[in-house]
């Protein structure tokens, strides 16, 4: 425990919970895509492949965490697991949240068309994206790498005369 605290430059056991978090929610994802792989499949054999996905998954992650390292500027690297949860969170939120946006403005893919549709809902889900990435971070204690990593994103969307 001493060699992983001391990797994630972990000092307060309440810390510890970020890496957990994203065990589980590594899991979870492991699982549900070993689902989607094999339909109607014994579950010994599910449990099996998503041990495999689980780990092709992890190695690819502490791969990418190497490369962001350098990239985002963190105090600690246990950090960098609270990061990805925001985003994972961000993620799946925008989607809950747009969704039922477009139901109300009265939008469906009958009367739009199957790309206006897609287009419209992604650009819903991109606005809210923006707003809810910078809501969770500052729940997550991290406000700060947000909110310029929103600001560099305003800039790329050519928005960055709309920011300080």
């Amino acid at each position: 425990m001493r060699k992983f605290k001391a990797n994630w430059e972990i000092q307060e056991n309440w810390q510890l919970v970020f890496p957990l978090l994203g065990l589980i929610g590594l899991g979870y994802s492991s699982y549900k895509l070993a689902l989607v792989l094999l339909k109607d499949v014994q579950f010994i054999f599910t449990l099996f492949v998503t041990l495999i996905v689980f780990f092709v998954l992890l190695k690819f992650i502490l791969f990418i965490f190497k490369k962001l390292k350098k990239k985002w500027i963190l105090k600690y690297r246990w950090e960098m697991i609270r990061v990805f949860i925001v985003f994972a969170i961000t993620g799946s939120s925008s989607v809950y949240v747009g969704r039922p946006i477009i139901k109300m403005i009265g939008i469906t893919k009958e009367n739009l068309g199957a790309i206006g549709y897609w287009i419209l809902y992604i650009f819903i889900g991109l606005i809210f994206y923006q707003i809810l990435l910078v809501c969770f971070g500052w729940l997550f204690g991290q406000f700060k790498f947000f909110w310029e990593f929103e600001k560099k994103m305003l800039r790329r969307f050519g928005l960055g005369k709309f920011i300080n």
